[in-house]
């Protein structure tokens, strides 16, 4: 199904979903092969993990997804002695899959290119952020959370110059370009101390992923008031993706995560 998805346009895609819906009712079994794991999260009962054709693992949707990110990111335990087993051992299966990862290793290189022109960052350089990334609630890095979950976005800022009191912050906004959230260290009241010359700071802003489902680009900036003047540092705009997974979507940015209660009267 995941080929036939990936070409359509949104209302093909509404329609394939209802179908799905309606097989589901009928008690018929869809099987679904795909990265895309809002989807997954959403319209699959359970999940088989492949890697490499080897099957690593049967379970709940968020189970699998879990295992998904920490397989991306090197921090799940492959198996060893499963390597006879595994489907790659078919010479034309094995071209296949050559050819598909090469494809989507220079996907992967154009989108990182792409990402690099779309950077915008200027500041004074007196503070410099080093490092960005987000971790899901495990603490593993990565770029897809699970909405509902606890998260973090982090910031590593190396100090050029000693500055009275730097301020820290992160915005959200969707990939069409509108801000929906942001904070910074002095809203939160969380740091306001000054800092010295060659000082390096790792920043970390937790929170509940309450967006709904889907694509959203995230900023950073490192700025200060000396005396009565506002300076930024460094800020980077449109530096990082973050892909919100979600098997449900209200109306709007947010979830509101609303309980419902119907009673008779």
């Amino acid at each position: 199904m995941d080929e036939a998805l990936s070409v359509g346009d949104v209302f093909f895609q509404a329609k394939c979903y209802h179908k799905f819906e309606e097989f589901k009712q009928m008690g018929k079994t869809i099987m679904i092969v795909s990265h895309d794991l809002s989807s997954i999260a959403k319209y699959c009962d359970r999940v088989i993990l492949l890697n490499q054709g080897v099957k690593l693992g049967e379970g709940e949707p968020k189970e699998m997804i879990d295992d998904f990110k920490r397989v991306l990111v090197g921090q799940y335990e492959l198996p060893e002695s499963k390597s006879d087993q595994s489907l790659l051992n078919d010479a034309e299966v094995k071209e296949a899959v050559q050819r598909k990862s090469e494809k989507q290793k220079q996907a992967r290189e154009e989108k990182a290119d792409k990402e690099k022109t779309k950077t915008l960052e200027y500041g004074t350089k007196e503070a410099q952020i080093e490092e960005i990334y987000l971790t899901d609630e495990r603490g593993t890095k990565t770029n897809s959370i699970v909405k509902g979950s606890d998260f973090g976005i982090h910031m590593r800022v190396k100090f050029n110059q000693s500055l009275p009191a730097p301020i820290f912050a992160f915005t959200i906004k969707t990939a069409k370009g509108t801000e929906i959230t942001g904070t910074n260290t002095m809203f939160e009241k969380a740091f306001l101390e000054p800092v010295q010359a060659g000082t390096i700071k790792d920043v970390c802003f937790t929170q509940k992923m309450s967006l709904q489902g889907g694509e959203y680009l995230l900023s950073f900036g490192v700025t200060g008031y000396e005396g009565d003047d506002f300076k930024v540092y460094h800020r980077l705009y449109d530096a990082l993706d973050v892909m919100v997974v979600s098997d449900k979507n209200t109306v709007g940015y947010y979830d509101m995560d609303s309980k419902v209660e119907v009673k008779d009267v």
